[in-house]
């Protein structure tokens, strides 16, 4: 592992880096069962449109997960994880599937396609070019922006911050004569978590995230005495297998080559301009939204961690972006979304992960989840949830390289960070930082500071915007 992994080199060692893609798998593994119901069930009625289970997606998911995670881990050597994407599998099923009309099959077509167009780019360092041209105060508020985007994430799941019909969003009451017990205690126990991992950090404590987590799980199902009903019909069991890998081959597995191309059921429905502009607009949109999320993660992640180079860049870069493009591929044929970087790889790195091997730890947790769902599903969200928000903590350091004191900079950046939680996606914070950042330095005297490649980015992003939102 020494020679493969350079652990010395990175300052790391066995334990560390187990620890940390344990924390990674734990932060991340939400995704199987969000995932696979929002497939199954997109509208939570019991409707199924797309016409495939939930456990032909968890597998799907799963698989894509392994692989992803060992080739970033294998051929990069950096402590990242990726997944079928929150966010694209939403615009997957609620807009190419519902919205345009295209059939699951026919949407796995343009995930195939966003993987090929980027392995391409990727072979012919275009990519780099395009990470490159994304200006400096930009790629300083990424890491906030994101580190805001995975603590409201936690917040949500913890039930902390809900829906409100008048304002959006609001603080679930936690007034104990209004609001039933069973709602506030896991509330109680995500900032009981937050604050016992701070305080361990602060003394310095190895492994406090970790141990933040479990004890927060423990201390959920402790307090699951005192809710009435808590219990009821609580039993551990392990769901036999073999029964979603069934599911997932005959309704998931290949899938995108054996009906994807066949769109002649939509052109029949809604004739052939409709379908080109809604597969270019389609592709447009998947294209656009892997390749910033994907840019935009790997920089914030290797940034909290201290892992960029002397030059401020994400190492490995090529192999990379060449890990999650293939990946995305290989998630097409299994029958899934976009595979991409996962924000909360950030949770790992802060945990001390520097090598592959964090990685390789957190393909294992995906392939056991396979034959384990129901361990997985026994760390309540409510534990995940501390970790979320403590690593939008720590990714909260960048801000301070950002020029407040001057428009120029701070426009672009404040924009970069407050849309991405605001609008919930990680490129449209991006799409807007980089809107505002040319047309900014364009009439304060300084295009000339503006790359060409930065002009074609801001166009591709106004074209997302006004033609796929």
């Amino acid at each position: 592992m020494e020679h493969f992994f350079h652990l010395k080199e990175h300052g790391t060692d066995i334990r560390t880096e187990v620890r940390a893609g344990l924390i990674t798998f734990f932060a991340m593994v939400y995704i199987l069962m969000v995932n696979a119901g929002m497939f199954s069930n997109p509208f939570g009625t019991g409707e199924n449109p797309l016409g495939v289970s939930y456990g032909a997606i968890y597998i799907a998911t799963a698989l894509s997960a392994v692989i992803g995670t060992l080739l970033v881990g294998l051929l990069a050597n950096l402590p990242l994880a990726m997944a079928s994407g929150m966010g694209i599998n939403a615009f997957f099923v609620y807009t190419v599937c519902i919205g345009f009309g295209f059939t699951y099959a026919n949407a796995l077509v343009l995930v195939l396609l966003d993987g090929l167009i980027f392995v391409v780019l990727t072979v012919t360092g275009l990519r780099r070019k395009i990470f490159d041209a994304i200006p400096l105060v930009v790629r300083s508020a990424i890491p906030v922006g994101i580190g805001l985007f995975i603590a409201l994430l936690g917040l949500q799941n913890a039930g902390l911050i809900i829906a409100d019909s008048s304002t959006g969003t609001a603080l679930v009451s936690m007034n104990l004569f209004h609001q039933n017990w069973g709602q506030i205690m896991p509330c109680i126990v995500t900032i009981a978590a937050l604050l016992f991992i701070a305080v361990l950090q602060k003394k310095q404590v190895k492994g406090a995230v970790l141990w933040g987590m479990t004890g927060a799980s423990v201390l959920y199902y402790l307090l699951g005495l005192t809710v009435p009903g808590f219990y009821a019909g609580f039993q551990f069991h392990i769901v036999h297998p073999l029964d979603a890998f069934r599911e997932f081959g005959s309704q998931a597995f290949g899938k995108v080559i054996r009906e994807g191309f066949d769109f002649s059921a939509y052109i029949a429905a809604h004739g052939s301009g409709s379908f080109l502009l809604s597969l270019a607009t389609g592709a447009l949109a998947f294209c656009m939204v892997d390749m910033f999320d994907t840019l935009g993660t790997l920089y914030a992640a290797c940034e909290s961690g201290g892992l960029l180079t002397s030059e401020g860049e994400v190492p490995n870069m090529e192999k990379a972006m060449f890990s999650d493009a293939a990946a995305t591929m290989i998630g097409s044929v299994c029958g899934t979304s976009t595979v991409t970087t996962f924000s909360e790889s950030a949770a790992g790195v802060a945990e001390g992960g520097r090598t592959g091997l964090t990685s390789v730890v957190t393909a294992c947790g995906f392939l056991a989840a396979m034959f384990l769902s129901p361990v997985a599903q026994f760390v309540p969200s409510c534990a995940t949830a501390a970790v979320l928000i403590y690593v939008g903590v720590l990714m909260m350091e960048s801000v301070k390289n950002i020029d407040w004191t001057s428009m120029e900079s701070a426009v672009p950046a404040f924009l970069t960070m407050a849309m991405m939680p605001f609008a919930y996606n990680i490129s449209y914070g991006i799409a807007f930082g980089m809107i505002a950042y040319v047309v900014v330095y364009s009439f304060t005297g300084k295009a000339k500071e503006i790359r060409i490649a930065s002009w074609v980015i801001v166009l591709l992003f106004l074209a997302m915007l006004l033609l796929t939102h």
